[in-house]
């Protein structure tokens, strides 16, 4: 690779790194923190000031839906207006995330949340009834008023998702590297069937800081992933997933 080329390739990931697609979860953070030992959860909300709700937050994410339990409630109806789009994947480390172009978004309750990116945890975050899924993949918007609103979808092990493949396909192997050209992607292709049946709560960010006061919204319903394909993160990033936190008297609500 020429000089040229070298500089153009670091000029475009400055920018990316850059971009808001980098807001919400899995920002980029220079504390270190992980999934294991010292570094391990547990010890979030000690390894600086600004990850304190990390262990002192009330409505932390994620969590453990028991659905026996959820409140049946007419929130509305979700609306996704996604489109296939040019994507650049990262890998930050904590997980593979997908930057999404602007311009896509889900709208409930009245209000409108741009797609920021999406990524994936292994095995999945929350748990449905006590039992985790083989992975979940979490999309990140944000509103108008820089709140944050994430949807996210149980992943069980099944037939390929066609759409991971160009995702799959060019998955950066080195820590902060970008895939820019890895193909195009429809967002929609990663929900379920159904997305109108889902449980709505208020939690947080799952990674540091953990900040709160997200909207989240589970989907019911899974999609399927190869066990191939789930693997392939498992051996590139391993286990990804914050344990479940306490619901301290918050309100889980069913929509259907």
């Amino acid at each position: 690779m020429s000089k040229l080329q070298n500089a153009m390739v670091g000029a475009a990931i400055a920018a990316i790194m850059s971009t808001p697609s980098f807001a919400g979860e899995h920002g980029h953070e220079k504390s270190h923190w992980g999934y294991s030992g010292e570094a391990g959860p547990g010890y979030w909300g000690s390894l600086k000031a600004d990850y304190a709700a990390c262990g002192a937050g009330t409505q932390q994410s994620p969590i453990n839906v028991q659905t026996q339990r959820a409140l049946a409630s007419s929130i509305g109806n979700i609306e996704f207006s996604y489109k296939p789009t040019p994507i650049k994947v990262l890998n930050n480390g904590h997980t593979i995330q997908v930057n999404y172009n602007p311009g896509n978004t889900m709208t409930v309750s009245g209000k409108t949340y741009e797609l920021l990116q999406f990524h994936f945890h292994s095995p999945s975050e929350h748990m449905i009834n006590d039992r985790h899924s083989q992975m979940e993949v979490h999309l990140v918007h944000k509103g108008a008023d820089g709140k944050l609103a994430v949807v996210g979808v149980m992943m069980n092990t099944g037939k390929a998702l066609q759409t991971l493949a160009p995702v799959w396909s060019r998955l950066p192997y080195e820590l902060n590297k970008v895939s820019l050209n890895p193909g195009t992607v429809n967002a929609a292709d990663l929900l379920p069937a159904n997305t109108q049946n889902y449980y709505h709560y208020m939690g947080s960010l799952t990674t540091p800081p953990c900040t709160e006061g997200v909207s989240w919204y589970v989907m019911k319903d899974a999609v399927e992933v190869a066990s191939a394909q789930a693997a392939k993160f498992s051996n590139l990033i391993g286990d990804n997933a914050r344990p479940v936190q306490g619901i301290n008297r918050r309100l889980i609500l069913a929509n259907e």
